[in-house]
């Protein structure tokens, strides 16, 4: 029940755009810094792409890659830079757009083929902002644990 409540969140974000003017503060920096550190102490090799992206391929998977309109299927967990949880889904996974969550997903996950696994760090430009949003603290990075199970 409480992925749906962030998926939905994940939904309301986009819907919304950009973050109410008056708390609109600059992460990138601080996002990137905090995301090197990670990688660095985890021993983790991440391409980036030109957004502020960080990703890992861990499975290849042997499907097809969706790309950013697609309708998908994919088991995550998410959790902050200091390991905390903060919404999952089953090995089920959920089904969703990829115009309907954050930017992060919507172009991370068009990374990974069918059955395909790794990780998203995503900065909060590419998340939830400088804003709070269910329970998210604005400028949080956002690590997630993907697994795309299907293309629909």
């Amino acid at each position: 029940m409480k992925n749906r409540f962030i998926i939905l969140g994940l939904l309301v974000m986009t819907a919304c755009g950009k973050d109410d003017e008056g708390d609109n503060v600059d992460y990138t920096s601080q996002n990137e810094q905090e995301i090197q550190a990670y990688l660095s102490s985890n021993n983790i090799i991440a391409q980036n792409s030109s957004t502020g992206l960080y990703y890992t391929i861990e499975a290849v998977g042997v499907g097809s890659q969706p790309n950013s309109n697609n309708n998908v299927t994919v088991a995550y967990k998410g959790y902050y830079t200091s390991g905390t949880v903060f919404d999952e889904s089953d090995t089920n996974g959920i089904s969703f757009n990829l115009q309907q969550v954050i930017k992060g997903w919507t172009e991370g996950i068009p990374y990974f083929r069918e059955g395909g696994q790794g990780k998203l760090f995503v900065p909060a430009h590419l998340g939830y902002g400088s804003s709070d949003r269910n329970g998210i603290p604005g400028g949080s990075v956002l690590i997630f644990d993907i697994h795309l199970i299907s293309i629909n």
